[in-house]
């Protein structure tokens, strides 16, 4: 039975993606930093202690793998992990590549993010094609930066010694989001957190959707092409009113004016440096706020057949998770 060797495998995209390669007929490996996770005890996931940012441990889980899907990343809106993000995204990853080189394995499925991708600055979305324009647009951060430069290496390794394919996944809802990134949205409005929304606003799509387009990749997908992996663009007040729906409450009810977002963003920044933790809000996501970060994934659904779950539905799934782990009453 072919292995196939998951990264980052304690996420919300690799949680899903080991249970679907399982549910798929394949045996999995997943590279953990301890014991213990939500994907142990999993019938054909075999656990293997490592990191991505230790090049022995990747080679010894790599041995006899035929698809590696890096999935592993630090996601932080925070500059003062910027060299921790550069160690773990950029070194991270030619580690990954490093290792498929030796271990000869057939094709990466690099789990990048549309944040590798430039944002739209007219009325269309942005496509695959559309050049990083994040620094130019003021919007630069260590998370988007390496993303990107994570992304770089790795398309330009696919050109020559390693099968690569890149995946770019827009905000994601769905179940096993154990360290709350996307749900955390769903957390807010159901404790009557989320009083208001900002003018901006994202593409979202079931988690269930990506990690079945991911498989598609690594069976379907062109060596050293990118995909964007997404389903609606909607704005914020559409998505926390989705949200609302859903749980049964009442929807945020104001606009909330970029100014007092600023304000907002400059006490997080503070409150940063006086606790030496990561604020919940600070300058630059307060900004990201006003973004529409609106993506075309046209060519998922030509060339991988990526399904359009409605997002209702994956919101759904997130609750009934949530709750199940007892992280929402």
């Amino acid at each position: 039975m072919p292995l196939d060797l998951v990264t980052g495998a304690t996420g919300l995209v690799g949680g899903n993606l080991v249970r679907a390669l399982v549910a798929d007929g394949r045996r999995v490996r997943v590279l953990v930093r301890r014991a213990g996770t939500s994907v142990d005890g999993l019938a054909g996931v075999e656990a293997m202690t490592g990191d991505v940012t230790d090049p022995e441990s990747l080679t010894r889980a790599c041995d006899g793998v035929e698809h590696v899907y890096h999935c592993a990343a630090l996601v932080s809106m925070w500059p003062r992990l910027a060299a921790d993000m550069w160690r773990v995204n950029v070194d991270g990853t030619d580690h990954v590549l490093d290792a498929c080189r030796r271990a000869g394995v057939r094709r990466l499925i690099h789990c990048s993010s549309v944040d590798a991708i430039g944002l739209p600055e007219g009325d269309a979305p942005s496509t695959e094609s559309t050049a990083w324009n994040w620094d130019r647009l003021g919007l630069d951060n260590p998370y988007a930066r390496t993303k990107w430069e994570s992304q770089r290496r790795v398309l330009a390794a696919a050109t020559h010694d390693v099968d690569a394919v890149v995946v770019n996944p827009t905000y994601m809802f769905g179940a096993w989001d154990a360290r709350p990134s996307s749900g955390r949205m769903i957390l807010e409005v159901a404790a009557g957190r989320a009083v208001g929304w900002t003018s901006g606003g994202n593409n979202v799509v079931d988690v269930e959707d990506v990690v079945l387009a991911m498989i598609a990749a690594a069976a379907r997908g062109v060596r050293g092409e990118s995909y964007i992996l997404g389903n609606e663009n909607l704005t914020y007040r559409d998505i926390f009113g989705a949200i609302a729906a859903v749980l049964g409450v009442r929807p945020p009810r104001l606009a909330i004016p970029y100014p007092l977002a600023r304000v907002g963003g400059w006490l997080g920044d503070l409150a940063a440096t006086v606790t030496g933790k990561e604020p919940g809000v600070n300058t630059l996501t307060a900004r990201l706020g006003y973004v529409g970060h609106y993506y075309d994934p046209g060519k998922a659904r030509a060339v991988l057949g990526m399904r359009r779950t409605p997002i209702r539905i994956a919101i759904a799934r997130a609750v009934t998770w949530f709750r199940q782990a007892g992280m929402l009453a």
